[in-house]
């Protein structure tokens, strides 16, 4: 056996193995809690959760919720998508930049957002004089509030998902349709839309997950209304007791994990039946001529991504610019106080910000590293080489589809006992939100650096190998360069939902290692508003300067790996 073959079936055994570590283990370690009692499969644990009234009532409230808020979704996503996609409305470029902004900012900052935008005592319904009454109900705190939010922010998701669908359908398809004789809306309801079956069942099946695991509406909007959903339930108990009810709480989790796991056993199931086969290659998308209908359309259409994004802006920078919650924003009120306090005063936002910064950083860096070599084994000739390559990727797509707070849990019970030889704990430290984060986002990562390598002609390594190049000398020489733009591109979108998430770190966060996300969510949840809203302020813009950054990347990495780019 040759050392060059050596050295690339080492390499892929260490990165199955660190993914079954990261990714595989704690999940089986969550399972092993919640079904096994004195070390033998028991369901008594589960069936006793399950018969118990709150956990029934936030299983209701989880699926309930995710699923509205995911049909919802889907026909905003959908809309949004054939618009862009198939008419001949101007500046798309930016229009779908925007629409996909929602989907970069932190839940729990876009629920403070519209708690500040909506309620009594919003600055800008306050100065235009159609602020509810003060004293009153906030409108947003009710299951239909929830689920409004929930669906603002994973709309962009399907419509990512379908717009991506569109720009794959051979042209041929629709120019036939229109030869015949059929109009848009006919084309639309017999070739566009059947076709779009498959990805309509992704786009809902991912939008429900993604509710079902989402913490920061889910807890902001749904404990004000007492409409409380899992995550929340898991939060909740483990914030009040501690790790002494982690077998409690493992079992709730094990509920929450299966509800996400058959939703997307379900999903592909039914993607398979409905499944077309299309033939031709994909051409540049259709622009239907609107006529005299664009400029109204188009005024809808801004009208709706203006809405949606300045009001609770506005709303939010108008909280952070006031001294206290509640006052008109005015020359009087106005102060740079909260900016201050959260970014020079106070010890606990700058060691956020720092500890935020160096985590999602590390996980990045390791993340790209890790694509540049999964991606070559699973583009691999041999087919043995691509299977083993598929276990790790497998585990890493269940660690990202299972809701956060679970892999929370998750994390919890498997480092929360010292490490072998090392006796040392990595629970209460900020190396396991780091490694979490390797975890829940490599396949955000491996995905478009997988697509790379796919693209690459096999020649190149054929080359290689011939001119007596080892694996190790390939890929610094050949593959790594040409792939460095897809890394970096998955790396900064890493970079970016790691920055500002709150799910995975809600529960693994402690005194001296906050993140961003957690520390916003605490001011909120302690009464200090304006403190969170400036330091949201902060994130939001700092979301847009790196998706800007991403923006001027786009021209040099593959088609297609910046998502509103083409």
């Amino acid at each position: 056996m040759s050392l060059r073959f050596t050295s690339e079936k080492s390499t892929l055994l260490l990165l199955v193995l660190g993914a079954t570590l990261i990714c595989g283990l704690p999940l089986l370690l969550l399972f092993k809690t919640g079904l096994t009692d004195e070390g033998r499969l028991a369901f008594g644990p589960l069936l006793e959760a399950l018969e118990s009234r709150s956990v029934q009532r936030a299983l209701w409230h989880s699926v309930e919720s995710s699923f509205w808020s995911a049909l919802a979704a889907t026909c905003l996503g959908t809309l949004l998508a054939l618009l862009v996609g198939l008419t001949d409305i101007r500046a798309k470029g930016l229009l779908v930049f925007l629409i996909l902004l929602p989907m970069m900012i932190p839940p729990h900052v876009t629920a403070i957002a519209w708690i500040q935008a909506l309620g009594p005592a919003s600055p800008v319904l306050r100065w235009i004089g159609i602020a509810p009454e003060l004293g009153s109900t906030h409108p947003l705190y009710s299951r239909e509030g929830l689920v409004l939010l929930l669906t603002l922010q994973h709309s962009p998701l399907v419509f990512l998902l379908v717009r991506a669908a569109l720009r794959s359908f051979p042209r041929e398809l629709s120019d036939a349709a229109r030869v015949s004789g059929a109009g848009a809306f006919l084309m639309l309801r017999r070739v566009t839309l059947p076709l779009l079956g498959p990805s309509l069942l992704a786009g809902f099946a991912l939008a429900f997950v993604a509710a079902l695991g989402n913490f920061g509406i889910n807890a902001l909007i749904g404990i004000p209304a007492r409409y409380t959903t899992l995550p929340v339930l898991v939060w909740r108990r483990l914030a009040s007791f501690g790790p002494d009810v982690l077998p409690n709480v493992a079992v709730i989790s094990v509920i929450l994990a299966c509800v996400a796991l058959v939703a997307i056993l379900l999903q592909s199931l039914l993607q398979r039946r409905m499944r077309s086969s299309l033939i031709g290659l994909p051409q540049d998308p259709l622009a239907i001529s609107l006529g005299r209908k664009r400029p109204y359309i188009e005024a809808l259409l801004w009208s709706f991504v203006g809405g949606v994004l300045l009001l609770p802006a506005a709303s939010l920078l108008a909280t952070s610019l006031v001294k206290t919650y509640g006052l008109p924003l005015s020359l009087e009120t106005l102060t740079l106080d909260n900016f201050t306090e959260v970014l020079w005063r106070q010890s606990v936002t700058l060691r956020a910000f720092a500890n935020s910064t160096l985590i999602a950083g590390l996980a990045a860096a390791v993340i790209a590293l890790i694509s540049l070599l999964l991606g070559y084994f699973l583009a691999h000739k041999s087919r043995g080489l691509r299977r083993w390559a598929g276990l790790a990727l497998t585990q890493s797509e269940i660690a990202f589809a299972v809701p956060g707070l679970v892999m929370s849990i998750a994390f919890i019970l498997a480092f929360i006992r010292p490490l072998p030889i090392l006796n040392f704990s990595l629970y209460g430290t900020l190396w396991i939100i780091g490694i979490a984060y390797v975890s829940v986002f490599l396949a955000v990562g491996l995905k478009p650096v997988a697509a790379a390598f796919l693209q690459m002609d096999g020649a190149l390594e054929d080359a290689a190998r011939v001119s007596g190049a080892g694996f190790f000398r390939r890929m610094r020489r050949i593959f790594a360069p040409l792939t460095a733009p897809s890394a970096a591109s998955g790396a900064i979108l890493v970079f970016l939902t790691a920055y500002n998430e709150v799910t995975v770190s809600a529960l693994l966060w402690s005194t001296g290692n906050e993140t961003i996300g957690t520390t916003i969510f605490n001011y909120e949840d302690g009464g200090y508003t304006t403190l969170a809203a400036a330091m949201s302020a902060v994130v939001v813009v700092a979301t847009i300067f790196i998706m800007v950054a991403m923006n001027a990347l786009s021209k040099r990495v593959p088609a297609g790996t910046i998502p509103w780019k083409d």
